[in-house]
């Protein structure tokens, strides 16, 4: 089933075409069964992996080079897996009342929707690293796609191509860094490197491994200063930004620290390189937010700022590893806790208030923060969801 869940967004792309026979039929509401099925599966799966039962399924695809596709639901998987689901059906339900039926090319945005639905789902529940890496550059094409969206806009296209050849530069780096850990351990399963943790940070090339990884984990993540692909690429379609940049795409960097810090939390290098990077893009996030006078530019340097607090607090929970069953510790851990919980917050929030500012500019036609105001008592359903999110 964890295999078909993956398909089940791939195979519905292909059949999007086939909406264009039904011009009555908004192409959004053909899409909108597939998240909401799979985040339902996943929401009946909680009680089993509360249990400890972890699922494993493993399709045969190159064994003479180790590479089979074996996903894990786990309780990090699994959290992911509401996310990417439960924002992806929320996301759909607002783009049919955001964008127009009628629009030249709505079939091919929900059939990138989808495709980048399926290869975060992907993502998240491979055990086999070379498999994440496919996935990994799946969702950078595809948000590619997404963000150049509108086309025929120079700073679409801009964005797009500027946030692809960041986000492709460190999934390169850390294709590097997963054959170094092949090289380490002879297997690409994370969950047997990880039974080798000890062994392998005798390694030589342990180090430079984690130091490409971590490359590809802050181009995706958009933390400083690989930061500078983000707000550009707000140039995208409200709902896109809504799910890639808040929920999503920027969350698999934080992911991918959180699934191998049992393998590299012993060490210095990555308490300091984590904690500070992160810290360092809360606090330049912060500074820049406060200066737009752009809504969406305003909310994508406040996701910068929280994605660095989100991975601050990963690198402080990595240091419980150096102690053990010391008030340290307890410390630490909660930092990790601190960390998971936020990454909930967060895309919920920010999911919010991105569609807020879609609806204000739907409305208003400006997101000139100069140009507005007074708009509580003309929309007062829409100050109220602010609020809330807010």
């Amino acid at each position: 089933m964890l295999h078909a869940a993956i398909l089940i967004p791939f195979l519905l792309a292909v059949l999007i075409p086939l909406v264009k026979r039904f011009p009555r039929l908004h192409a959004g509401w053909a899409v909108l069964p597939a998240p909401m099925a799979l985040f339902v599966y996943f929401l009946l799966q909680i009680r089993s992996v509360q249990s400890g039962e972890n699922t494993v399924a493993t399709v045969a695809w190159m064994p003479s080079l180790g590479i089979d596709i074996t996903l894990v639901l786990d309780g990090l998987s699994l959290l992911f897996a509401l996310l990417i689901t439960g924002m992806g059906a929320l996301v759909v339900l607002y783009s049919i009342y955001y964008l127009e039926k009628r629009m030249e090319s709505i079939h091919n945005f929900y059939m990138y929707l989808l495709m980048f639905m399926g290869a975060m789902l992907g993502v998240t529940l491979s055990d086999n690293l070379m498999v994440l890496y496919g996935f990994w550059e799946l969702t950078s094409i595809t948000s590619f796609l997404l963000i150049a969206f509108w086309h025929r806009r120079e700073r679409s296209r801009y964005g797009a191509l500027k946030s692809m050849l960041i986000t492709v530069f460190g999934g390169l780096a850390m294709f590097a860094g997963f054959n170094l850990l092949y090289v380490m351990s002879g297997t690409y399963s994370i969950r047997e490197i990880t039974l080798q943790a000890g062994e392998l940070s005798l390694e030589p090339v342990f180090i430079p491994a984690m130091l490409l990884i971590l490359l590809g984990a802050f181009t995706k993540s958009a933390q400083f200063p690989f930061h500078i692909w983000l707000p550009d690429a707000m140039e995208a379609p409200t709902p896109v930004s809504a799910y890639l940049h808040s929920a999503t795409m920027v969350k698999a960097g934080l992911y991918l620290v959180a699934r191998l810090t049992p393998v590299f939390a012993g060490q210095s290098e990555w308490f300091w390189l984590v904690s500070v990077c992160g810290l360092a893009t809360l606090l330049y996030g912060s500074f820049k937010a406060i200066k737009q006078t752009d809504l969406k530019a305003m909310l994508a340097f406040s996701t910068v700022s929280q994605l660095g607090l989100i991975m601050c607090l990963l690198g402080l929970g990595s240091a419980a590893a150096f102690f053990t069953g010391t008030e340290e510790s307890l410390f630490y851990a909660m930092a990790t806790a601190a960390a998971v919980f936020h990454l909930i917050n967060h895309a919920v929030f920010k999911g919010t208030l991105f569609m807020v500012v879609g609806i204000v500019d739907h409305e208003t036609n400006t997101r000139d923060l100069r140009k507005l105001g007074g708009l509580m008592s003309l929309m007062p359903v829409t100050f109220s969801v602010a609020l809330i999110g807010a």
